[in-house]
């Protein structure tokens, strides 16, 4: 970096770190026992910090990659300083490794924003730092650095995966999204989304190089109507059955294809995805997760996606093509009426977020999940017309992928919409200064709000003499 950006990034990134300290001390002294999923993460750390790695809890459904990464990063640490008994891989400790995983975000958020907008030379240094520690600070994410959850490592992997997918380290890529598979299986839909990136930039090639032969300009390769939609479906089955570009497109991706090959492999050795407890989350075809995502992602980027122009233009939009909104209200009801699933664990733990957002809104009345197809409407167009800038290729690819990691999830659990928001967020244009401060301002106030509730509001169940917090 150079001189005052260097000094800029590293002033953010070591305030930020230095809070997050601070606030590490004072949930680390109000909750010092491991709380919610830590009652599985943390004994099965611990066991592996003794030298126990057969041992496993049947219980967690994650491969141990956030186990693997905390033994190699305490054990030398103890060994280093002199540290003995109970301090090592305690749960202050495990905790802090997501501590510095966060800061290994930060780091990440930057070289991504500054590697994807690079050809924007309008862009400031203050507002590629300013962006960076909105990032950093989304709340979702945000909040699990402070426990031993696989989140932060999980993102950290994943989002080096694509830095390095971006900079053509394809080997690489595919190693540190096998790390990323390692702390969530899910996480193979990035595997494919770095690959997705490779394809999708020879696909707008030969699209462009097509288009340019034909001398048609009557259709862009970014965005238009269905009937361009369907010409360039046309075109994709063209190009991907073609036996030449597969060899070629093999011969760009072929560690992303071993990566989904291991993962196969696993699935069928394993005999799903899901290790340990598979009672609770068994997969399904909830679409109405792709509404919920949609709807998360207004409520977090509203300075961007909701806002007096966007509303005007959709307006515009729905005049201008009322047949087609039409069609998606129909399929969008018909998904929600046949589609919708309701876990368990959200009617019954009323320590999450979910649960509240549930009881008060969809379970108002039976007619509200239908009521609410405008909004999501709104919000899926939003969400696509800020995605303009991007290939059409790039954005069918991302919105695969997004149905991939969304879908099959019956659990409405909002940290599996940190990956897809990020990745979302990162890729649409800069937006300006005082958006972005806004934006800043709602991450803080949220935080504060989530945090002083998990210290604070403390809560008792009638069967149980534990201290319940709220939490995401």
């Amino acid at each position: 970096m150079e001189g005052r950006r260097a000094y800029g990034f590293s002033a953010a990134m070591s305030g930020t770190f230095l809070v997050s300290c601070l606030l590490f001390a004072a949930i680390s002294r109000h909750q010092r026992g491991p709380y919610m999923d830590e009652a599985f993460h943390v004994p099965q750390a611990q066991a592996y910090c003794h030298g126990r790695f057969l041992q496993w809890d049947p219980m967690i459904t994650t491969l141990p990659g956030l186990y693997l990464v905390s033994v190699g990063a305490v054990k030398p640490a103890a060994w280093l300083f002199g540290w003995t008994g109970s301090v090592v891989c305690s749960v202050g400790m495990l905790r802090f490794i997501n501590l510095l995983f966060s800061a290994g975000n930060f780091y990440l958020l930057y070289l991504l924003q500054f590697k994807i907008h690079q050809k924007n030379k309008a862009v400031s240094d203050f507002q590629r730092i300013l962006s960076t520690l909105t990032l950093a600070m989304f709340p979702t994410l945000y909040f699990f650095t402070f426990l031993y959850y696989t989140d932060p490592g999980s993102v950290f992997f994943t989002l080096f995966a694509y830095l390095m997918c971006l900079y053509g380290n394809h080997k690489t890529s595919a190693l540190l999204g096998f790390c990323g598979f390692m702390f969530r299986q899910t996480n193979i839909v990035w595997t494919v989304f770095c690959a997705g990136n490779v394809v999708a930039e020879k696909l707008n090639e030969a699209w462009k190089t097509k288009l340019q032969k034909k001398k048609d300009g009557k259709i862009s390769s970014r965005k238009g109507s269905f009937s361009d939609l369907f010409r360039i479906l046309q075109f994709l089955v063209e190009y991907l059955t073609s036996a030449k570009n597969l060899v070629t497109l093999t011969a760009l991706t072929w560690p992303y294809i071993i990566l989904v090959t291991v993962f196969f492999v696993f699935v069928f050795i394993n005999g799903g995805i899901v290790v340990g407890d598979r009672s609770s989350h068994e997969a399904c075809l909830h679409f109405p997760q792709l509404f919920y995502f949609l709807s998360f992602t207004v409520f977090f980027s509203f300075p961007h996606l909701l806002t007096p122009t966007k509303i005007r233009e959709f307006l515009l939009s729905l005049r201008k093509h009322p047949v087609q909104y039409s069609l998606i209200a129909a399929i969008s009801l018909f998904l929600i009426w046949k589609f919708t699933y309701v876990h368990k664990y959200l009617l019954a733990d009323n320590r999450h977020y979910t649960f509240y957002v549930w009881r008060k809104v969809f379970q108002r009345h039976e007619l509200v999940k239908y009521v609410l197809v405008p909004a999501y409407i709104f919000a899926g167009w939003s969400f696509t017309d800020t995605l303009k800038s991007k290939s059409i290729f790039w954005i069918l690819m991302f919105f695969v992928c997004l149905l991939a990691v969304t879908v099959p999830q019956k659990l409405l659990e909002f940290r599996y919409f940190i990956l897809p928001f990020l990745i979302y967020r990162l890729n649409i244009p800069f937006p300006s200064l005082y958006r972005q401060f806004l934006e800043l301002t709602f991450y803080i106030v949220v935080n504060a709000v989530t945090f002083y509730l998990f210290l604070n509001r403390t809560f008792q169940w009638p069967n149980s003499d534990e201290m319940q917090r709220f939490m995401w």
